[in-house]
């Protein structure tokens, strides 16, 4: 993995390490990324990763005097999804961000992680290419601002150099008459890969387009725009036979290829229907019928935090990582190197999260980090420190007068999952339950949709899912029964929604 971990305490401190290590540093906030490149060997040669977690004020959502919206480069996709601004002022990004990975995956992994992975994929690339985004990238002597779609010169590159960070992420603001939507086609409804995605933005007046944004992604080495199918769509109204068009304009603009999750031909195909789709949920103005107007987020209850100062620390081996796990202060000198799964697992000694895949694909591992559901095998472990962790072991009540007061009851999603016989093998158990408490921390009566949309992150190959999602209802009855606190530690309130 990396032989030094650092928390830097300011922006100006990243920069100066950034222009020391250069090639051998690796910036991160989310490392939903960087955790699978270093498991799977494919990053090599990183030496020293940067933790920018917790540097202050770059998870900002702001609007400027001039209309411009402004990310910071720690704004997660849950925070997008939360957004009130975003909804109604760039529903295509909002959209995009709400389909990326699973609600543990989107409280960890950033808009700014996103474009700087460069994958045609990527989902977040498409809508902010079509809304004109520009990053602004600075290094410890200068800051430049680079048009989204300069910044990438093929598949996974860009034009970042080692001692730059992008530090702001900013695009006009949709004006009345323009509308959006973003559209993806993935092998699932959750934690998939785009097969292919498009955003369209459209600016509309009496029923006819002014002007016409089409683009494309995991069709070409980078995102492309439809040039054909704006002009052609630009000063027409929105028939079917334009729409028909239209479609078949954009999927001609595309270069898809063969891999193993669809074919080129399959892929131009469906570029056609997306875009086609796009256009008629625009016209019946459909376009925001695919995201929940309250999304499920696994935040909890957000309240109102003053944000803690953390100072600056770096973590080699023999280091101290100093953390509170179920209440309970730890201290480890070992494990720095490792991943949060597996400091709770080897190093605490806590094996009820379990290690399903190791990939951020399974849900096993969910864990409560500063109060918000993640997945543990994706997040360094020198992350846990200064953090406060729940664990499963951690969920219930403690019963008075037990011995050393050490012992608790089960959590009613617990007494639930036993009652309903929402359990086979049990190893998704912990994810699922974890998950399952979070949500009904956010909302203590969730319909059925919404619980589908709290486990999108938890796969089991053994219940078929029936007797979880009943589990979760009954569950939301037998709290309100017992009147049971509910899990909180000390989550922050993003800045935006």
């Amino acid at each position: 993995m990396w032989t030094k971990y650092i928390n830097p305490a300011s922006l100006e401190e990243t920069l100066r390490i950034l222009t020391e290590e250069r090639e051998k540093a690796r910036l991160v906030a989310g490392a939903t990324d960087l955790m699978l490149e270093l498991e799977r060997g494919v990053r090599k040669g990183i030496e020293t990763v940067i933790d920018i977690t917790r540097l202050p004020d770059l998870d900002c959502i702001t609007l400027d005097e001039e209309e411009i919206i402004h990310i910071g480069p720690l704004v997660t996709h849950n925070a997008v999804a939360a957004s009130k601004l975003l909804r109604e002022r760039a529903f295509p990004l909002v959209s995009a961000a709400w389909q990326v990975g699973a609600p543990q995956i989107r409280n960890r992994a950033t808009v700014a992680g996103n474009l700087i992975t460069a994958s045609p994929a990527n989902d977040t690339i498409t809508p902010l290419m079509a809304l004109g985004a520009r990053l602004t990238l600075a290094s410890e002597k200068s800051k430049r601002q680079v048009p989204l779609h300069e910044f990438y010169t093929g598949v996974r590159k860009t034009v970042l150099q080692p001692d730059e960070i992008v530090v702001d992420i900013s695009f006009p603001a949709l004006k009345n008459g323009q509308r959006g939507t973003f559209l993806k086609l993935g092998l699932r409804r959750a934690q998939a890969i785009s097969l292919v995605n498009t955003a369209v933005i459209l600016d509309l007046a009496r029923g006819h387009v002014k002007s016409a944004v089409i683009t494309l992604g995991a069709v070409a080495p980078t995102i492309i725009h439809a040039l054909e199918a704006e002009a052609y769509l630009t000063d027409k109204k929105l028939t079917d036979e334009v729409i028909t068009r239209t479609a078949e304009l954009a999927a001609k603009a595309s270069r898809p290829i063969d891999d193993i999750r669809g074919s080129a031909a399959y892929r131009h195909a469906m570029t056609c229907v997306l875009v086609s789709r796009s256009l008629h949920n625009l016209r019946e103005g459909q376009e925001q019928t695919y995201v929940p107007e309250a999304p499920i987020l696994l935040w909890g209850k957000k309240k109102n935090r003053v944000r803690k100062i953390f100072p600056s620390s770096t973590f080699v081996t023999g280091s101290s990582i100093r953390t509170t796990i179920n209440g309970k202060k730890y201290t480890f000198t070992s494990g720095h190197e490792k991943s949060l799964l597996r400091l709770l697992r080897e190093e605490a000694g806590l094996t009820g999260t379990k290690e399903g895949c190791a990939e951020g694909e399974c849900g096993a591992c969910t864990v409560f980090l500063d109060d918000k559901a993640v997945m543990a095998c994706l997040i360094p472990a020198p992350r846990a420190d200064g953090a406060e962790i729940v664990t499963v072991e951690g969920l219930g009540e403690l019963i008075p007068g037990s011995t050393q007061n050490k012992e608790r009851r089960m959590h009613p999603v617990q007494d639930a999952f036993v009652t309903d016989g929402a359990v086979q093998c049990g190893y998704c158990t912990p994810g699922f339950i974890m998950s399952a408490v979070k949500l009904l921390e956010e909302r203590p009566n969730p319909v059925r949709e919404e619980i589908t949309q709290a486990i999108s992150g938890n796969l089991c190959r053994c219940t078929g899912y029936y007797k979880i999602v009943q589990a979760i209802e009954d569950a939301s009855e037998l709290l309100e029964q017992r009147h049971v606190p509910r899990v909180r530690s000390s989550a922050r309130k993003v800045d935006g929604p």
